[in-house]
């Protein structure tokens, strides 16, 4: 397993990357072995049917905090994965960012503005990527309603190597892997991997036995495109019940469990870690600010792992 990753950043606003507290969660971070981070840097569209994207600096993470959290991760012998994350400031998920649809030619408008503004937008990005040397870019994150515009999204990936050199990658949601024919101009596969591998019963086993039925599934994506994949996305909140709905985070009547969350975690890298077909993963996620007391870690439901079992279950696999 070659990355041996987690995100950080999600969500994180102007200074937040460069101020004492989220200082302090890197490099908590970093002691836990990961050799890779995922820096999701989060911009927003007024709505899921705007064709322009714009930046609000006022909120988003400005260059200059992009470039500290990049600097500090290097200082520390750790690559970065840049992911820009496109949101609707509606409240929408971005799955849902979709237009009417026609062809590539002159009726296809929406698409047309859309896919501009988003070229123009990851351009931005690829840009500084290259300029501080991050070793691979996300170009997108779970944005299903688009992906069946292929030549967008190939249009949009040539013009992109255009401007970084390093390894590109895109971010499907799990069970849409499949759908998406231009994985072959991309460097990996990736995935949001939550996989409901605890809806027949929370025992780690039943989770392992899951997990295999994933790794046959994707084993055959990695054959079809001739790439290995990652699971850009993954993990499970410290919430019993959660490991039938990983990507759940609404639910926080659901009781503490961190023994649950651990299994979720082992089971997954037990079956995977050895994968040849498997370049590695990026557990969501590390808070931009996180605790650092256990009294803390105990009441926190999320899906944060510092001081928790399945940081320890991390600490083992990745040193």
């Amino acid at each position: 397993m070659e990355m041996k990753g987690f995100t950080y950043g999600y969500c994180g606003e102007r200074g937040d990357y460069r101020s004492k507290r989220g200082i302090k969660s890197q490099e908590l971070l970093y002691k836990t072995g990961v050799n890779w981070i995922c820096l999701a840097v989060v911009n927003e569209q007024k709505n899921f049917y705007s064709t322009d994207i714009s930046f609000d600096f006022s909120k988003t993470p400005t260059d200059r905090d992009v470039a500290f959290a990049i600097k500090k991760a290097h200082s520390n012998n750790i690559k970065v994965c840049l992911k820009p994350i496109l949101n609707s400031a509606d409240g929408m998920w971005r799955a849902y960012i979709s237009f009417p649809d026609t062809n590539m030619d002159e009726k296809d408008i929406y698409w047309k503005k859309w896919f501009k503004s988003y070229t123009d937008y990851m351009v931005h990005y690829a840009e500084l990527a290259e300029e501080l040397g991050v070793e691979m870019l996300c170009i997108g994150c779970e944005m299903a309603g688009t992906e069946h515009k292929s030549e967008y999204w190939r249009k949009l990936i040539k013009t992109l190597r255009k401007h970084y050199s390093g390894k590109l990658v895109y971010n499907a949601n799990h069970g849409d892997e499949e759908n998406i024919e231009w994985f072959d101009d991309l460097d990996y596969i990736g995935t949001s991997a939550y996989y409901q591998v605890g809806k027949k019963g929370a025992e780690k086993e039943k989770m392992t036995a899951e997990w295999k039925k994933v790794r046959t599934h994707l084993n055959k994506l990695s054959k079809k495109f001739g790439k290995k994949y990652i699971f850009i996305e993954i993990g499970c909140r410290s919430a019993k019940g959660c490991a039938a709905i990983p990507w759940d985070f609404s639910h926080m009547e659901y009781p503490y469990s961190e023994e649950e969350q651990a299994d979720f975690y082992e089971s997954c890298l037990d079956v995977f870690a050895e994968e040849p077909n498997f370049a590695g993963v990026f557990w969501w996620d590390w808070s931009t600010f996180i605790y650092d007391d256990v009294k803390t870690a105990k009441k926190d439901l999320g899906f944060n792992i510092h001081l928790k079992k399945a940081e320890k279950v991390i600490k083992k696999f990745y040193k």
